[in-house]
């Protein structure tokens, strides 16, 4: 399955690389299973994001990484809308990464209907 990032995602990704090599190449590995596997990559790789529409977290290292990716599925492809930390370990980086995945990728689904 194609997987894209949106382009702040994609610069997210690329300070994750830059701070912290390892979780860079751990989500890179996580990207690799979503292609591979799509709707069906199964937890605990991937999971829905409580208290969010059409929102999924990729879980680098099943889970134990700090670090997620945040996407949904739009027509035939995963989005990548946001790279922000884990959940319980920051839980207000988690909440700003969430609301910014939502509004790119709502952006990215207005776009495409037209």
């Amino acid at each position: 399955m194609e997987v894209e990032f949106d382009p702040e995602a994609r610069a997210e990704l690329e300070q994750l690389r830059t701070r912290e090599p390892n979780e860079h190449r751990a989500l890179q590995v996580a990207v690799e299973k979503l292609r591979s596997f799509g709707d069906q990559l199964p937890y605990p790789h991937s999971s829905n994001v409580e208290d969010a529409v059409k929102l999924r977290e990729l879980r680098p290292r099943q889970g134990r990484s700090r670090w997620r990716a945040l996407y949904r599925r739009i027509g035939d492809t995963m989005v990548i809308g946001a790279i922000g930390p884990e959940a319980e370990t920051d839980p207000r980086g988690f909440r700003r990464a969430v609301a910014a995945a939502e509004g790119r990728l709502d952006r990215i689904e207005r776009e495409r209907v037209r």
